[in-house]
């Protein structure tokens, strides 16, 4: 079995009062600490199948502009997945698996490219993403415990599926086992290994409760199973992986703070870092009652994303 990363942004940050200020509150963090940020997915290839974890941004999604209001950053593109999935040295009609830790747009984006593979996520991910088709399967976690989680979704040999709520009431973790050790391709558990480390959770959930049980089961896991954490929005998720480099709770590694910030230039648009969504002022948002040519500075204060519910000060101008 062979995993590699999916590198799809670069040069981007987050401030810690977003990646660990979940349960204590921002206020309780110091906004000055930038930890490193960017965007990859995962592609695990057994030998006998090509299997996905995630599929990126839409390709045609615009690029974040950092401003002083700026709390997660996943830097400048790269490329689009498609291409850097073929830089890996993979087609799109070789996938046969793709395993979905979330409905968010930086994790569905191109299910799109892929009709012919099968789609596995949790039911409530399923009941929610956009993204429809006759090859979508809502697990149903019928494999029994794996490890300390309760329930699980044997995908392929070595290749379990696990329920994760709390991020989204749907969550995943994905765990891939290879030459002795646990691979954990994880979505947004935390967004950054300083959070794991710290045993804190984001200010990004739907269910806190859960999250925090989530998080807690992670560790547990970690503490008893020698365990590469593979992260989406940080460098650490594919160095990791690359080093096989296990974690070890008890002895964090430092933290190496950003150095250069990717900068674009501001279109007009607005983009959630959260999940990707667009705020387009010449579309508005007429389902929500927001008629086309409002600013995104016109919205209500309570305005909130269509897609993840997440306040205006998620959003980052495009």
């Amino acid at each position: 079995m062979e995993i590699k990363a999916v590198k799809l942004y670069e040069k981007g940050f987050m401030l810690q009062p977003f990646a660990l200020g979940g349960e204590d509150g921002p206020e309780k963090f110091d906004a000055s600490v930038r930890y490193r940020s960017t965007l990859q997915n995962f592609v695990i290839d057994t030998g006998n199948e090509i299997i996905l974890v995630d599929t990126g941004m839409p390709s045609e999604a615009p690029d974040m502009v950092v401003d002083e209001n700026t709390k997660i950053f996943l830097g400048s593109r790269i490329k689009d997945y498609v291409s850097a999935l073929k830089d890996l040295g993979y087609q799109p009609e070789q996938v046969t698996k793709i395993l979905v830790t979330h409905k968010h747009a930086d994790h569905t984006g191109e299910l799109r490219s892929f009709p012919n593979a099968k789609i596995y996520m949790s039911p409530e991910e399923k009941e929610a993403t956009e993204y429809k088709g006759d090859n979508v399967i809502g697990v149903e976690y019928k494999d029994g415990p794996y490890h300390n989680f309760p329930a699980s979704e044997k995908i392929a040999e070595g290749v379990y599926l696990l329920p994760a709520k709390g991020h989204t009431t749907g969550n995943s973790i994905i765990i891939a086992e290879a030459d002795g050790l646990f691979y954990m391709m994880h979505g947004d558990v935390t967004y950054t290994d300083e959070a794991l480390y710290e045993n804190k959770l984001s200010v990004v959930f739907e269910d806190k409760e859960a999250a925090r049980d989530t998080l807690n089961k992670v560790r547990e896991f970690i503490r008893n199973n020698p365990t590469v954490y593979c992260s989406t929005h940080t460098p650490l998720g594919y160095e990791n992986l690359e080093a096989k480099r296990t974690v070890d709770l008890d002895n964090p590694p430092k933290t190496i703070p950003p150095t250069e910030i990717a900068q674009g230039q501001a279109t007009g648009r607005y983009v959630c870092s959260v999940c990707g969504e667009v705020y387009d002022p010449a579309v508005g948002d007429p389902k929500n009652g927001i008629p086309a040519g409002t600013a995104f500075e016109d919205l209500p204060d309570d305005w909130k994303c269509p897609r993840c519910k997440q306040g205006k000060d998620k959003f980052n101008k495009a």
